[in-house]
């Protein structure tokens, strides 16, 4: 068979939950869907709906028009609910706490949490983008527990060193962070080239 009919794109599964920092998931989806040979599969829980509307001002309709594909939360049928599902990781952004609590525990109640157990059973990359503060004792404790199964907690806490001038900077840039840790390349934001270190002839 010839190579080019083995080829497939790059799968990715981007699920959004309820919690705040719906601008996250959503960025994500839209810089995925612009890198060539990227495929994305998109899930909104119902609480995530609602968080979209409140921050972003975006409908269910207006972000499943920009995925590949789209999974209903119920469809416990649906591709990347089985492993024989190729795909090349999942990023949850941002993850609830209660998304995180039914991942450390094995809970497949949907197929947010379905799709992050096949991700981890079969060794595939699962970032959590958890959002809360502060964490309480369960939250760590779930937190180190997807941690000891091969997961990737990635708060998505803003970096200064590169002088953002805008809030959708700042959220770029950990975007793209997570778009490095599925080993995807781009050119989303500026790399750390080393310390600036001052001239001393200046303060003199």
């Amino acid at each position: 068979m010839p190579d080019s009919q083995l080829a497939r794109p790059r799968r990715i599964v981007i699920a959004i939950t309820g919690a705040t920092g719906a601008v996250y998931g959503l960025r994500l989806l839209q810089l995925l869907v612009a890198i060539p040979g990227v495929e994305t599969h998109l899930v909104l829980s119902d609480a995530a709906v609602l968080t979209l509307h409140q921050e972003t001002g975006v409908g269910r309709k207006d972000i499943e028009a920009q995925a590949h594909v789209v999974h209903k939360l119920r469809d416990i049928g649906a591709s990347i609910a089985s492993g024989s599902f190729q795909s090349d990781g999942m990023v949850v952004a941002p993850c609830s706490m209660k998304t995180l609590a039914a991942v450390a525990h094995g809970l497949s109640d949907n197929l947010i949490t379905r799709a992050a157990d096949v991700v981890l059973k079969e060794r595939r990359r699962l970032i959590l983008m958890v959002r809360e503060t502060p964490f309480n004792l369960a939250h760590l404790r779930n937190m180190t527990a997807v941690t000891e199964m091969g997961g990737i907690i990635f708060p998505p806490l803003p970096s200064f060193y590169h002088h953002p001038q805008s809030i959708a900077e700042m959220v770029d840039h950990t975007v793209a962070r997570v778009i490095d840790l599925l080993g995807i390349e781009h050119a989303l934001a500026p790399r750390w080239h080393g310390l600036k270190i001052p001239d001393p002839s200046a303060t003199n």
